[in-house]
């Protein structure tokens, strides 16, 4: 069963017993949304947030490189970057060359001016976030020319709202999202804790149902990787004396 926007809403007040159209729980459900959303994507590896962006270019004589952000904000992990040849060319017109994550320590030590430049054959993740003004990527060696560079990793999908009224959470994995938002919920009518609550197993509860729908959505896409028993999409079987390849 999925869920739009409008029947989270009423799923969500129901299960408070809230006003889906009061003021306090309106104002609140988005920071609700927010809790279970980057829980869930924190805690499961989604095939959903996996993009390539190719959309941004090294520049010339300059090692440090900013993620791209035409697809997404990159949330997670980076599960690769590769830089493509002849320079100037389209990742489907040219060739990948995969660079190696590297310390920066190395990257100093190895290529500590542009006198070195060449291809980049290696990469250090510096920072994530634009905010300090830092660049993100630092590459050895220093570009000698325009590579478009294509960067493998995941982004968060934005989030479920009256204006996006439908998510990959909330059309596959409805019961994950309104167990997640639960909790969340149940700390804001202040039922966390023993003391000074009127239903202290609220949490417990719902943390508990969250833990067992976790444990089979892990499962259930882990198969979608063929990273199941002998890394295929095949279940495992609690009978079977050996797993299947």
């Amino acid at each position: 069963m999925s869920l739009t926007y409008a029947q989270f809403v009423t799923t969500i007040a129901n299960l408070t017993s809230e006003d889906e159209t009061g003021t306090d729980f309106l104002q609140i459900l988005p920071s609700a949304i927010d809790y279970a959303e980057d829980r869930i994507y924190r805690e499961l590896d989604l095939l959903v947030e996996n993009v390539r962006d190719s959309s941004a270019s090294t520049t010339i004589g300059d090692r440090n490189f900013n993620l791209p952000t035409s697809l997404g904000v990159y949330s997670g992990p980076l599960d690769g970057i590769n830089i493509i040849t002849p320079a100037s060319t389209a990742p489907e017109s040219g060739t990948r060359i995969r660079l190696l994550p590297a310390s920066l320590d190395f990257l100093d030590y190895t290529w500590p001016s542009s006198e070195s430049s060449g291809v980049p054959q290696y990469f250090a993740y510096f920072s994530q976030s634009s905010l300090s003004g830092q660049k993100n990527i630092v590459f050895g060696p220093w570009p000698d020319a325009t590579y478009r560079v294509e960067v493998i990793g995941k982004i968060q999908p934005a989030a479920l709202s009256a204006s996006n009224t439908t998510t990959y959470l909330s059309t596959y994995l409805p019961d994950l999202m309104v167990a997640a938002t639960m909790i969340f919920m149940s700390g804001w009518q202040q039922n966390f804790g023993a003391q000074r609550a009127d239903n202290p197993q609220m949490p417990a509860s719902w943390s508990a149902q969250y833990a067992e729908l976790m444990a089979s959505a892990a499962t259930w896409e882990a198969r979608k990787r063929f990273a199941g028993p002998s890394w295929t999409s095949k279940a495992p079987e609690p009978a079977a004396s050996g797993q299947r390849g």
